[in-house]
C-alpha cells in the first residue's frame, strides 16, 4: 500500500480550520471596537434628531443630545468620535467653521464635559460652512484659492482645539496645509495636540450621501481640482511623504473599499498610524442592499471592517461603527 504524504503547509492549513475556539487563536486581523472613530453630524437647535435620507440609521443630531449619544459610544466600547457640523448661516469664507461659538466647537466642548476621556477629533475644512461648498476661498474666477485658505483652516483648527478637541484632521487637501496648522497650534500653545491629516483623499463618487448631510455639495464645478484622480496610486505616497514632512501624526486613506491597495501601500511606507475612512457611500451601499434582503447586513459589515484592517490600517472610521460593536460583543 503506498503511503501518502501531506506537505507541511497543507497540513497547518487544515488544522487551523478547526473550532471556532482554534480560528480565532490564530486569527491574523482582529476587530476592536477601540479601533473605531465614529462620524457625528451637528446641528443647531434643540432635542434635534433629523433623519438622513441616504444613510439610514444616521442623523443630524442637536447639541443637547450629545451626552446621550457619548454614554451609548462608552458602553460599546467606542472611544473616538469625527465631528461635522451644520452651520446656521453660510458665507463666502466659511466663518462658522473657526468661530469661539461654531457648531463643532459647541458640540467638542459639550462631549468633553459629558465624557473627559472621549477622543473628539475636529474635522477641518470650510466646504460645510461656504455659500459656495468649496474647501477653500475662491478667486474672482471661481477658482480655490490655495494660499489665501491656509490662514483660515489654522484658525479653524486653533478654535477646535481651544474648545477642547484631541485631534485636528485637516480634510480639505490644499498644499501645506499640515504646516500651517502645526504652526498655528503651536504658537497657540497647543503643542502636544496631534494631526491626522486626509493625506490621500481622492475625488470619488462614493461621498454623495455625505454631501446630502453636511449640505456640502459645490454650488458650481467639482473638487478634482484639489482632491486626488482616483486613478493614481503612487501620487497617494508623494502626499502623504509630504503630509509627514509636515508633521502630521496620524496619516489616512479615503476612501477605503475602493482604495484598499493604496491602504496597503501607505501601510509600507510609514511607520505612522495610518486611518482609513469607510465613506458614506459604501456604507449606503450595504444598508441599500440589506434592506432589500440581497445580502446579510452584520456579515458584510464585519468582512468588509476586517479587509480594510487587513489591508493595514490601523484606524477606521465607519458609520457601521455602533452596529459592528454590539456584534463583535456577542
Amino acid at each position: 500500500m503506498t503511503t501518502r504524504t501531506i506537505p507541511t503547509e497543507f497540513a497547518r492549513t487544515r488544522r487551523t480550520r478547526g473550532s471556532a475556539a482554534m480560528r480565532a487563536l490564530v486569527r491574523e486581523t482582529r476587530l476592536d471596537p477601540a479601533q473605531f472613530i465614529y462620524p457625528l453630524f451637528v446641528t443647531h437647535g434643540r432635542g434635534v434628531r433629523e433623519p438622513i435620507s441616504s444613510m439610514p440609521g444616521q442623523a443630524r443630531i442637536s447639541v443637547d443630545l450629545l451626552a446621550a449619544e457619548a454614554r451609548e459610544l462608552r458602553s460599546l466600547g467606542i472611544r473616538a468620535v469625527l465631528l461635522f457640523g451644520i452651520p446656521e448661516a453660510k458665507d463666502a469664507v466659511g466663518s462658522e467653521g473657526y468661530a469661539v461659538d461654531g457648531i463643532v466647537q459647541q458640540a467638542t466642548r459639550a462631549l468633553k464635559d459629558a465624557d473627559p476621556e472621549l477622543l473628539v477629533v475636529g474635522d477641518v475644512c470650510l466646504c460645510e460652512y461656504t455659500d459656495h461648498g468649496h474647501c477653500g476661498l475662491l478667486t474672482p474666477r471661481g477658482e480655490v484659492e490655495n494660499d489665501a485658505s491656509l490662514e483660515l483652516l489654522a484658525r479653524a483648527a486653533v478654535s477646535l482645539a481651544d474648545a477642547g478637541a484631541d485631534l485636528i484632521a485637516p480634510s480639505d487637501m490644499m498644499d501645506g496645509r499640515v504646516g500651517a496648522i502645526r504652526q498655528a497650534l503651536d504658537d497657540a500653545g497647543h503643542l502636544a495636540l496631534p494631526i491626522m491629516a486626509y493625506s490621500a483623499k481622492y475625488a470619488s463618487a462614493f461621498y454623495g450621501p455625505f454631501r446630502e448631510a453636511a449640505d456640502s455639495t459645490p454650488a458650481f464645478g467639482d473638487r478634482r481640482g484639489y482632491q486626488m484622480d482616483p486613478a493614481n496610486s503612487r501620487e497617494a505616497l508623494r502626499e502623504v511623504a509630504a503630509d509627514i514632512a509636515e508633521q502630521a501624526d496620524i496619516v489616512m486613506v479615503k476612501p477605503a473599499l475602493a482604495y484598499l491597495d493604496v491602504i496597503r501601500a501607505v501601510r509600507e511606507a510609514t511607520t505612522l498610524p495610518v486611518a482609513a475612512y469607510n465613506v458614506s457611500g459604501e456604507y449606503a451601499m450595504v444598508k441599500a442592499a440589506a434592506a432589500q434582503g440581497w445580502l446579510d447586513e452584520r456579515a458584510i459589515v464585519l468582512e468588509t471592517l476586517t479587509s480594510i484592517r487587513r489591508a493595514g490600517a490601523d484606524i477606521v472610521i465607519t458609520y457601521h461603527a455602533k452596529e459592528a460593536a454590539r456584534w463583535l460583543s456577542e
